[in-house]
């Protein structure tokens, strides 16, 4: 059973990301745990672009004590969350249908 909401988008989150979630709530009929995964998948769209703007400002790779590149940590950070945000964008079902079985029929 849907029940209407009215949740308003975390204060912690960034402007476009509150509309965006203030959007969601307005298009979709949430129940409080779907309100939950949608406050998580914002927080991890945040964290996947404040992961972005420190690659943009200090690039890709770091040099090591001892002068060997090294991957900067923000990279693992950005890719993480960007997962974090297309698995829980997929458990709320907002505009696909539930994937088909992955794999193919048997056959007898």
């Amino acid at each position: 059973m849907k029940m209407e909401t009215t949740s308003k988008a975390p204060r912690h989150l960034r402007p476009s990301t509150r509309r965006w979630f203030a959007q969601v709530v307005a298009d979709y009929s949430l129940e409080p745990h779907h309100i939950r995964l949608l406050t998580l998948a914002a927080e991890a769209w945040d964290r996947s672009c404040a992961a972005q703007e420190a690659l943009r400002q200090h690039g890709l790779t770091y040099e090591d004590r001892f002068g060997s590149p090294k991957a900067r940590p923000e990279t693992r950070i950005k890719v993480e969350a960007e997962t974090n945000f297309a698995r829980l964008l997929r458990e709320l079902c907002l505009d696909v249908d539930a994937p088909k079985e992955s794999r193919p029929p048997k056959m007898y």
